[in-house]
């Protein structure tokens, strides 16, 4: 045996930071933007029940008529973002300053198409994008580029009620090899959706379905999940032709689920809600359905529209990296409820050995390790660990100052638990924190939910001078990526 102990991160990994175009980039109407479902998420008092309500991001029929007939009544955070689209050259400087290695961005579907539906695109949006990428190549930034993040023409939720239905696959294709003709020469890294596994918690979110308007929503999330498998595959295929030296992949949000005792019942619903997790990879790094969901369909009545050609595309179009967010473990027993808990962010099930965020969120950084043996162990692909933060609320103080000891903490002992399942043979790309920078938060709209190693001067209603500041943990990260994760600042 010739193989030798990996003690420290690759010499090549890629550290950096990730944001998504709804929640950074504001300008929701400019240059022929089209509005997108994104756009819709009105703010909503989190605090109103009494306590944190993380989802208020899903949106009815009945909500969106109302919202597009009387915008003016409410605030629709997600349109105002961070102003990204005018600050780009400044932020990115700020993320230069870092190190970064890499910077994970989304496009506005509706940015290149505005319905979707056009058969030429907006050459100001691509024009928008060139000159992000344009910027990031000034600096050595790799931009790592997901193509559907939480957002897509509104239109096509109008027209189609979203991904449930199969007239999206074509016009996603079509989209996707816009980008990479266009971008063939400055991106190399992409995922086609982010966290396709959360269509089972929102499937507006995810997928652009209005909930009330199908009858089995359980049904039509999957359905909707099926057709974008298969608008992935397409893509996938897509890339390999355009630009074959690209790297693409697929992204799930890991949530590591643990039984709550040593009952073999919960054990067995351990197994099952982390299969519900790994199904979405299952079938876009093998190509295939796994046969555990076909008994799981079949036992909750769920039938999915298919066609012949189906499995010769999901085959013929498996990505070549695991992309994945990490924020939490979860607790799972044998109930009725089971199936609900393990996919919720919320779950009435607490850790007792764990520590939780100021929104309720468990602190496992050990759940991570497992996480990555798990995913490598199962795939033997490449893994990219392409969320991790803290939500928290930061304070401004007069002088210009954001003490942030609690986000270095979070961020340091999963780097530590990162490098371990380094040590355990485990293949990880790249490393990109969530929200690098403050931005609109996707459950809740909220700009007090803060994850950036740089705070932006905006509070929930919109209200600041926008200004950055670095906060501790910009300078304290800026040192991590230097010493490629051996100064952790112990």
């Amino acid at each position: 045996m010739n193989q030798s102990l990996q003690t420290t991160f690759p010499k090549d990994f890629l550290w950096g930071g990730a944001t998504a175009a709804n929640q950074i980039e504001g300008a929701y109407d400019k240059d022929g933007k089209g509005l997108s479902t994104s756009d819709m998420a009105a703010y909503k008092d989190p605090y109103a029940g009494g306590k944190v309500d993380n989802f208020t991001f899903n949106v009815n029929s009945v909500e969106l008529e109302e919202y597009l007939n009387h915008p003016d009544k409410y605030l629709f955070p997600k349109r105002w973002g961070i102003d990204f689209y005018h600050r780009y050259k400044e932020d990115i400087a700020l993320f230069a300053e870092m190190g970064y290695k890499v910077f994970r961005l989304s496009i506005s579907w509706a940015r290149i198409f505005p319905t979707g539906l056009e058969d030429k695109p907006n050459e100001a949006g691509l024009a928008f994008y060139d000159k992000v990428f344009d910027e990031l190549a000034k600096y050595d930034i790799e931009p790592l580029v997901t193509m559907s993040h939480y957002e897509m023409p509104l239109t096509l939720t109008q027209k189609y009620n979203g991904w449930v239905s199969r007239e999206l696959i074509g016009l996603f294709e079509k989209f996707a090899r816009v980008l990479f003709e266009r971008y063939k020469d400055k991106v190399k890294y992409w995922i086609t959706f982010n966290e396709m596994n959360m269509n089972l918690n929102s499937i507006y979110t995810g997928a652009g379905v209005l909930a009330d308007k199908v009858d089995n929503v359980e049904e039509a999330a999957y359905q909707a999940s099926h057709h974008q498998f298969l608008a992935s595959a397409l893509a996938v295929k897509a890339a390999r032709e355009i630009m074959p030296e690209a790297h693409i992949g697929c992204m799930i949000n890991q949530i590591e689920s643990y039984a709550r005792t040593t009952k073999p019942e919960d054990q067995l619903q351990a197994l099952k809600a982390d299969q519900i997790n790994m199904f979405y990879p299952d079938v876009q790094v093998r190509g295939k359905y796994p046969n555990y969901m076909v008994r799981y369909f079949a036992e909750n009545n769920i039938n999915l529209e298919t066609k012949p050609e189906d499995a010769k595309i999901l085959a013929e179009g498996t990505v070549d990296f695991i992309a994945f967010s990490y924020y939490m473990s979860h607790v799972t027993e044998a109930r009725p409820d089971a199936a609900k808990i393990a996919g919720s962010f919320d779950s009435p099930i607490k850790n007792e050995y764990l520590e939780l965020s100021q929104w309720d969120w468990p602190i496992d950084p050990i759940g991570l390790r497992i996480s990555l043996n798990k995913l490598y162990d199962r795939y033997q692909k490449p893994l990219f660990l392409v969320e991790n933060g803290l939500g928290a609320r930061d304070e401004l103080t007069e002088d210009g100052k954001i003490h942030d000891p609690y986000r270095i903490d979070y961020i340091k002992k999963h780097i530590i638990e990162m490098k371990e399942a380094i040590q355990d043979g485990v293949e990880l790309m790249g490393y990109t924190t969530w929200g690098c920078i403050d931005l609109i938060s996707c459950g809740t709209s909220q700009m007090s939910k803060r994850y950036g190693f740089i705070y932006v001067d905006q509070d929930d209603k919109g209200n600041g001078s926008l200004e950055r500041y670095r906060k501790d943990s910009f300078y304290w990260y800026k040192d991590v990526i230097a010493s490629n994760g051996e100064n952790l600042g112990e």
